[in-house]
């Protein structure tokens, strides 16, 4: 028996149950209906006349329904006699090539057949001017040519930093239709900053470039669109900060304020741009974000097979498994920091041979006198939440919480003969 092993052969592992924990899922029944009703609204209508030609800048994030919102947006300029297209508005992602973007717009499904509209892919940008800090603002060069300019995004919190407006509108104006080199001057002076450089530089983009209106949807807990709103340009600034409010309250949550150990079976970036979602897990890459849990130790357990080896957020965890850091691929991994400039959640956490041992390593390092009456909570990724495992010294909080039930009895966690979890 090794030094660790030694360390964690008497730390017990709690026994569990499984929790249902409940969500809003109102979701909106008839969107293309209510999206043409309220793109018909005068103030949007009057924008558009026969003939223009109006760039619809789409992103990289799988919002639900995206090809029905961009579908309809592309219908309705087309029956008001203009030319839409579609320009890839994400940044740097899709390996910041031409050809790389517009197969991540593929794969969320939005294609020329798709959206009935023509998709101009190019990393060229044209540079509108600087911030009062120096920070430069470009955008798209096929969108700077277009005689309007429509955006399409999810309003949701962002994962690094606190302000009026985070991911949303005016976040995919200024780094998505900006491109690699838009969202590399946007991270250059950190995330401290983000919360006034996001607005500052929509709002020039908006006022030397024919930003016509966006259209912005709003998810459940479940991550299906609840509303969707269509802002005119002059507007955006005004009414984001409430979309986003209203977005942030429909959240999923974990209904605890303070867990012991957090174990989280699987990261990757098809679950959170941060592997885990921070607003799920309490847990930020950076100083200027808050909100969620207080979580003592965090332990990650594998990755997706989706993430292809990208590990970013697992140093924003405690403990992790040797089966991890085995299927990391560092280049992937390292380049989420050297992009973002946080580098934190690039860092390999404490690393131990197998689930057991890291979720021992977790219990014996929290902070508490008696381990057998660890608060211990297990999720399967920070995207499914509805279902949960907690451990018996929770049970008083979930039999009082108004959103919680628990749906079995306690039961020992299964390891196999390698300390793995079945």
């Amino acid at each position: 028996m090794g030094i660790i092993q030694d360390l964690l052969k008497d730390i017990p592992v709690p026994k569990m149950v499984k929790v249902r924990q409940h969500f809003d899922d109102k979701k909106l029944e008839n969107l293309e209906q209510d999206l043409k009703g309220k793109l018909n609204q005068e103030i949007i209508r009057k924008k558009v006349k026969p003939s223009m030609e109006i760039a619809i800048a789409v992103g990289s994030r799988g919002m639900d329904r995206l090809v029905d919102i961009t579908s309809v947006t592309v219908q309705y300029l087309k029956e008001l006699g203009a030319i839409p297209f579609i320009v890839p508005s994400m940044g740097s992602h899709g390996g910041a090539t031409a050809e790389g973007q517009r197969e991540v717009l593929a794969h969320l499904g939005v294609t020329e057949e798709t959206v009935g509209a023509e998709i101009r892919s190019s990393m060229d940008v044209i540079k509108l001017g600087e911030l009062s800090s120096g920070l430069p603002v470009y955008v798209d060069q096929f969108a700077s040519k277009a005689d309007g300019i429509v955006v399409i995004n999810r309003i949701k919190p962002h994962t690094a930093f606190r302000g009026p407006v985070e991911s949303g509108i005016m976040k995919m104006i200024s780094i998505g239709l900006g491109k690699q080199k838009g969202a590399e001057a946007c991270h250059q002076l950190g995330f401290k900053y983000m919360a006034e450089n996001v607005p500052a530089m929509a709002k020039m983009i908006m006022e030397k470039t024919p930003v016509l209106f966006g259209v912005a949807s709003i998810e459940n807990a479940f991550d299906k669109v609840t509303s969707v709103e269509v802002v005119a340009a002059e507007e955006i600034a005004e009414k984001e900060p409430d979309l986003q409010k209203q977005a942030k309250q429909l959240l999923p949550k974990l209904f605890f304020e303070q867990i012991d150990v957090l174990v989280i079976d699987k990261i990757g970036k098809n679950i959170s741009g941060d592997g885990m979602d921070p607003n799920i897990t309490g847990r930020y890459p950076t100083p200027y974000a808050h909100g969620g849990p207080e979580v003592n130790k965090m332990v990650v357990l594998d990755l997706t097979h989706e993430t292809e080896g990208n590990a970013n957020g697992v140093g924003t965890a405690d403990f992790t498994t040797q089966r991890l850091v085995d299927k990391m691929n560092l280049e992937f991994t390292y380049a989420n920091g050297l992009t973002s400039t946080v580098c934190a959640p690039t860092k390999i956490a404490t690393t131990l041979s197998n689930d057991k041992e890291a979720i021992q390593a977790a219990i014996k390092t929290c902070n508490i006198l008696d381990f057998t009456k660890v608060k211990m909570v297990r999720i399967k990724n920070t995207l499914e939440i509805s279902e949960i495992e907690v451990s018996e010294a929770l049970l008083d909080h979930i039999n009082q919480h108004p959103q919680m039930d628990q749906s079995s009895e306690l039961f020992e966690l299964s390891f196999d003969e390698n300390g793995n979890l079945f």
